[in-house]
């Protein structure tokens, strides 16, 4: 069972992430990151059109300003081919929406693949007004196909609770060189510049210190410069598509509080390797039979 406590230390949780979320309290975060699944092996359906029903002060304003009955039909209308994946994060979107205190932000780590139906989603959870920024990843490594223009980034939406209320703190963020520092002064080029929206970062080396074996672990460089843009020493700051645990690791070197959850008791082995006394882990609770069982023998041992 869950055991978060604002004072407590940070955690490492084993099991489905929205039992674990469902457990922790309101804007208890100042930063949420996820890297969820990209849904890049799904089965290859035919597309059925749905009907939207659109009516004038519906609940929920989507695109172009259109208003809507319910979110669901919504996403109907533009991604009707994906059901199961977005059945999927939709609660789990609507829960780090609850999650996040009022000056809080989330970080959503997707590929060309889902980032412009998670758009939508977002744009109809959190509001258009929200959205702060599309921070593109940039990386040169790997295979090039020659039938196409190799695929060669990823995406970072980042929406935040209240527009007038986030925090965002871009003289804590780490600076990168300034790719033509002869047109900069000397003072400049040592300084080095703030980063934009388009991120130049190399992946985890395949032999570098970093590497923990994950197959899908991210670059704490990466991970770092959001933790340090969006949250206080202090804050606690969440991940509960946890991998590796690369967020635990950007907060620790960072002086943040973290709670990370995955369902893989392999990626929660990663973490309490990589993460030490940095969090206290926690394992999946035993499934309901063997509890019932032992509950079982307790009642007949006190009997």
């Amino acid at each position: 069972m869950t055991t978060f406590a604002v004072d407590g230390p940070s955690l490492v949780l084993e099991g489905e992430n929205l039992e674990h979320l469902r457990r922790l309290p309101d804007g208890a975060f100042a930063m949420i990151y996820l890297d969820p699944p990209f849904n890049t092996g799904r089965a290859q359906r035919s597309v059925r059109t749905t009907s939207v029903r659109r009516h004038d002060g519906g609940g929920r304003v989507g695109f172009a300003g259109r208003s809507y009955d319910t979110f669901r039909e919504l996403l109907a209308a533009y991604d009707d081919s994906f059901p199961d994946y977005w059945d999927f994060l939709e609660p789990r979107l609507l829960e780090a929406w609850r999650l996040l205190d009022d000056t809080g932000t989330l970080y959503l780590h997707l590929d060309y693949r889902e980032v412009h139906y998670a758009k939508v989603m977002c744009d109809a959870i959190f509001g258009r007004d929200c959205f702060l920024n599309e921070i593109v990843w940039a990386y040169d490594y790997g295979a090039r196909t020659k039938k196409r223009w190799p695929t060669k980034h990823e995406t970072i939406l980042v929406y935040v609770k209240d527009p007038q209320r986030y925090h965002f703190d871009s003289a804590e963020v780490d600076r990168e060189p300034y790719m033509a520092p002869g047109l900069v002064t000397p003072e400049k080029a040592a300084r080095g510049k703030l980063p934009t929206d388009v991120w130049w970062h190399t992946i985890v080396s395949p032999t570098g210190r970093e590497k923990t074996g994950y197959p899908t672990q991210k670059p704490v460089g990466l991970v770092r410069r959001m933790v340090q843009a969006s949250s206080r020493p202090g804050d606690w700051v969440l991940d509960f598509f946890a991998g590796s645990g690369t967020l635990g690791a950007a907060a620790a070197e960072t002086g943040r509080r973290f709670v990370c959850i995955d369902s893989s008791p392999q990626a929660v082995d990663v973490m309490a390797r990589r993460l030490g006394d940095h969090a206290e882990v926690h394992r999946a609770d035993p499934p309901p039979a063997a509890s019932a069982d032992i509950e079982g023998q307790r009642e007949g041992a006190a009997s």
